[in-house]
């Protein structure tokens, strides 16, 4: 059975970086898993993606040696079984903002004792190269289980929160936590509020012993969180990258100004 590079390297302290999808696209999903990212995320909270367009995802992005997430849109039991049974390697938890919903995320991705998880399906095997009976045996070790802090709420209860067994990491989505303050939903912002919520939950994450994580828009965004000591990156999208690359031959060659609909 393939191992999940990520859960490893997470665990062992190193920083991993990928990319994400909001296209629904099977077709994207194959070349994005040819880019070198160590991951890649369907987003199925904000995307139009239905089950079977999630799972021919997850199989593009597996068939080419990559790691295929998936964020939720919501962390019910149902949305995690069917993504899990689909062959998604781990589950990026939206909105997660007490303990309680951090105990109802692992319970769903684990199969019991340690969990909840309902046995069925066959694309995770296939995904992980393995048989059914061996992929029910090793998934409690190798499914990786990330918590989102996108909330303020999530914020003032991170401390509790990332100190629930089986979490892996964390993930900010700097969108919705400015939201949340009441302010200007963006990928960056010099806010001191802001700032020194990234800061208390990237510290808090650390010293309870998970991944930090955020999504960023750019490499150079990427980097310089890197150096702050973010671990679990996420690189702009595929949307976000063949506007920026549209946008600015059009603008070259056209002039003129056009606004992008891409947030990430």
């Amino acid at each position: 059975m393939r191992k999940n590079p990520v859960k490893a390297a997470l665990k062992e302290g190193q920083s991993q970086v990928g990319s994400w999808l909001s296209l629904a696209s099977p077709l994207a999903a194959r070349f994005m898993a040819r880019c070198g990212f160590q991951w890649i995320t369907l987003d199925l909270e904000h995307s139009p993606a239905n089950w079977e367009t999630a799972a021919l995802v997850f199989g593009a992005i597996a068939d080419a040696g990559g790691v295929p997430l998936v964020r939720v849109p919501s962390g019910s039991p149902e949305n995690v079984k069917r993504a899990l049974d689909c062959g998604a390697f781990g589950i990026i938890f939206p909105m997660c903002n007490s303990v309680e919903e951090a105990e109802q995320a692992v319970a769903a991705c684990k199969y019991p004792p340690a969990g909840r998880r309902p046995v069925g399906g066959g694309l995770h095997a296939l995904n992980f190269q393995t048989d059914v009976a061996e992929y029910y045996r090793r998934a409690n070790d190798e499914v990786l289980i990330i918590v989102q802090t996108e909330h303020i709420k999530g914020v003032e209860n991170c401390e509790a929160i990332y100190r629930v067994p089986g979490i892996d990491g964390m993930f900010v989505g700097p969108n919705d936590l400015l939201s949340s303050m009441g302010k200007t939903p963006a990928m960056e912002s010099d806010d001191p509020d802001f700032v020194a919520a990234l800061r208390h939950a990237r510290e808090t994450a650390a010293r309870c012993g998970i991944a930090s994580g955020m999504h960023v828009a750019d490499a150079d965004a990427a980097q310089r969180r890197l150096d702050e000591g973010w671990r679990f990156i996420a690189v702009a999208s595929e949307l976000a990258f063949m506007q920026s690359a549209a946008l600015a031959a059009s603008r070259k060659l056209l002039g003129g100004e056009v606004k992008s609909a891409a947030r990430y």
